[in-house]
């Protein structure tokens, strides 16, 4: 019983979700539709809780292995949660606005995060499997959440099929784990790993990289995203562009530092070339594109390229700096998504790039803080987005791949050409005739907006050495390097 009670307080944020989650369900079929404004207060207040309860509860493993609370758990819980609890911010007001609220959709960003939270603390390759289906079940009915538009469900569909062709290649890669080395805990995964070359296990790695890098829609498993971003509704793409990738990420560090540390070098190499693929796929893939949350998708995949620079490193500072990319890359689309909700003409969202000309004259406060972020994701110093990529290309020379890091350069310049053309339409270019005055922004997006510009220039000069500290904390206290 002293065991059971340990393990149920260690893994208290994901039983306090899922406890929640399944309350707030009852609560809304006995209440009905008029409970979703209710039941998303009650969600954020939720994922607060279970916030508190990560970053105060205690450390250790549980569950024979299958559970791990340590530093880099409770960072990347933290992160998810408060990323969830945004989510679902944004999303109540735009499900009012557009007369489709239930209360499903905070109580599927609830059960989606407890999954979320099972990933950044896998221990083994059953709680990893079950961490990613727990959230993508979740994540699959939020892609075709507005069913009467054509669109979302289409997006649903595609998110659907092409991830249980992801599941099919990650279940494949851990059944040959397994196959040679007798055990699923990553601890003695890595213990066999270490005594015995084995071209099959590296083979099964592969396969786990494979299934994971769909998770992050690393290229070339980034199929699903522009499809999936540009016709899911616009608060559910926010959702997919945060709190889903930092638990992949995390997963991804904790499954390749814990299990296959000492075979960095077969598997930096795949990271590597998945993310040389991520650079180009998201730079030019990006040139082209007229819809915003299709832009918006390109421009992910090359930022999980920069991220995925980080893990190559297999060094603590590596570990240290994808948490960091990561935590401003969060703060960055949700400004981004944030705009595009407060953002309408005649009730309709803007949506196309060409839409935003001459927006300085309308909105020019949203207009400065869409500036502000697409400044910062492009790496201008010494915005947030400089800061990130600056300790990713700095793990990654410190371990050698430089050459890598100056790819990641190129990729940026050309990126720049998309980021720098939305600066020009909104303050150089005219409002094109018989187009109408944008809508009042809706308080809950234009809060956040502002508020994440004003975090990536100037507050993230201050906030950088707190971030830095508490990443570094958590890299340490994983263990990784």
């Amino acid at each position: 019983m002293p065991d059971l009670d340990f393990a149920l307080r260690l893994s208290a944020p994901e039983s306090t979700l899922a406890v929640g989650g399944l309350v707030l369900l009852m609560l809304g079929a006995f209440m009905g539709e008029k409970s979703a404004r209710l039941i998303s207060i009650l969600s954020v207040a939720l994922l607060v809780a279970a916030t508190a309860v990560t970053v105060t509860g205690p450390l250790g493993m549980a569950f024979n292995g299958a559970y791990v609370a340590d530093p880099l758990a409770v960072y990347g819980k933290a992160l998810i949660f408060l990323s969830s609890a945004v989510a679902v911010v944004l999303g109540d007001g735009w499900m009012r606005r557009a007369k489709i609220a239930k209360f499903e959709y905070p109580v599927l960003i609830v059960l989606a995060s407890a999954g979320m939270g099972m990933m950044a603390s896998s221990g083994d390759l059953i709680s990893l499997y079950v961490g990613i289906e727990l959230h993508s079940l979740a994540l699959y009915v939020l892609a075709a959440y507005h069913r009467d538009d054509l669109k979302a469900s289409e997006a649903g569909l595609k998110y659907f099929v092409l991830g249980a062709l992801s599941s099919g290649l990650l279940l494949y890669g851990a059944s040959l784990i397994y196959g040679f080395t007798g055990s699923m805990r990553f601890d003695e995964i890595a213990a066999y790993a270490a005594a015995n070359e084995s071209t099959g296990l590296i083979f099964g790695l592969v396969f786990l990289i494979c299934g994971l890098a769909f998770k992050v829609s690393a290229a070339p498993f980034h199929m699903w995203t522009p499809d999936v971003y540009e016709g899911a509704p616009t608060p559910v793409v926010a959702l997919f562009a945060t709190a889903p990738k930092v638990a992949a990420m995390v997963l991804i560090a904790r499954t390749l530092e814990g299990a296959f540390g000492g075979s960095h070098d077969q598997w930096a190499q795949v990271l590597i070339l998945i993310a040389l693929i991520s650079f180009a796929v998201g730079a030019f893939g990006g040139l082209v594109q007229k819809d915003l949350q299709r832009l918006l998708a390109y421009s992910s995949i090359a930022n999980i390229g920069y991220a995925l620079l980080g893990i190559a490193a297999g060094t603590t500072a590596g570990v240290q700096a994808m948490l960091v990319f990561m935590t401003l890359y969060v703060i960055d689309q949700f400004g981004f998504f944030a705009i595009l909700l407060s953002l309408s003409r005649g009730g309709k969202p803007i949506r196309r790039i060409a839409d935003l000309a001459g927006l300085r004259k309308d909105k020019p406060v949203t207009a400065i803080a869409l500036t502000v972020l697409s400044l910062s994701v492009l790496g201008m110093p010494p915005l947030a987005g400089f800061w990130a990529k600056f300790y990713v290309f700095g793990a990654a020379a410190d371990a050698g791949y430089w050459m890598v890091g100056a790819a990641g350069l190129v990729a940026s310049v050309v990126a720049g050409f998309y980021y720098l053309r939305i600066i020009k339409l909104m303050w150089f270019d005219p409002t094109p005739e018989g187009v109408g005055p944008t809508d009042a922004s809706p308080i809950e997006a234009r809060t956040i907006a502002w508020a994440s510009a004003a975090f990536s220039f100037p507050l993230v000069i201050v906030a950088i050495g707190w971030i830095d500290h508490f990443a570094g904390i958590a890299a340490t206290g994983f263990g990784a390097g």
